[in-house]
């Protein structure tokens, strides 16, 4: 199944094809495991099975990765928090949102992962978080606390629904999430700018519109988690190589860092009315 998240389609294994180390793909022929008493197992074709130089990836390094993803963005937004000044925290927010949009769209598009580049996209990232909590945590005192909370409820209580009521995502349900987020985006971007020519909507802003926008910000994030979840999985159960898991590391710290922004937008725009 041809997957739909820009994150995750140039990777011919997260579509249910396995890739050997030398590009060659192979047909998903998902051969159970072996048994673990020496008997009834069920060995693939031999000419589907070539060498590997490399481990497979497996849950434990995508773990791994998207540890060390999330952590080099808390890092870099707590250096952000405490050494730059107030005078530049708006200059490190907008620098460090177009430069994440910017390196994500590259990512994305690479067919072939650079660790490196993920890197360098939590870093940019962790400026563009550090310096618009701070901001927000100058105007709204708590909110930054609540939003970390909230992600990591949100991001505990998708992955627990998705894992014990075996939620199943479909070829539809996929197509309709991806075609809402880009919607979202597009809308986003178009209320911004229009905001440089003083004719905002205030689907960026923080009044009622702007409410209505982070809570359907925040359920596409949900979503899309959902939809992360199935293609690490599906890129497990097809073998990548295990380089794959900074892949599978960048598309959950896309959406685990959306789903932040959302609630942190959420609890500020609440404080403000009370």
């Amino acid at each position: 199944m041809q997957s739909s998240n820009p994150v995750f389609a140039r990777s011919e294994g997260f579509n249910g094809r396995r890739v050997s180390q030398s590009g060659v793909t192979y047909p998903d022929y998902n051969a159970p495991a072996p048994s673990p008493h020496g008997f009834g197992e069920q060995q693939a074709p031999e000419h589907y099975a070539p060498a590997r130089p490399q481990a497979p990836m497996t849950i434990d390094s995508v773990v791994q990765k998207t540890g060390i993803t999330l952590g080099l963005v808390v890092l870099t937004a707590a250096l952000t928090w405490v050494f730059l000044p107030e005078q530049l925290l708006g200059m490190a927010w907008m620098g460090g949102a177009f430069a994440g949009l910017g390196l994500a769209l590259v990512i994305s598009f690479k067919k072939v992962i650079s660790p490196g580049l993920v890197l360098a996209y939590a870093a940019v990232e962790g400026l563009f978080v550090g310096a618009m909590s701070k901001t927000f945590e100058s105007m709204w005192d708590g909110v930054v606390v609540g939003a970390v909370v909230g992600t990591f409820a949100a991001v505990a209580g998708t992955l627990a629904a998705y894992k014990f009521f075996n939620i199943q995502v479909s070829p539809k349900f996929r197509k309709w999430v991806v075609a809402a987020m880009f919607g979202f985006v597009a809308v986003v971007l178009l209320d911004f700018v229009l905001s440089l020519f003083g004719s905002a909507i205030g689907f960026n802003g923080f009044g009622p519109l702007g409410l209505i926008m982070s809570v359907i910000g925040l359920g596409l994030g949900v979503l899309m988690l959902i939809l992360d979840f199935d293609f690490v999985e599906r890129g497990i159960a097809a073998r990548l190589p295990e380089q794959e898991s900074w892949r599978a590391a960048f598309g959950l710290t896309v959406t685990i860092i959306w789903i932040y922004i959302e609630m942190l937008r959420i609890l500020a725009i609440l404080r403000g009315q009370d």
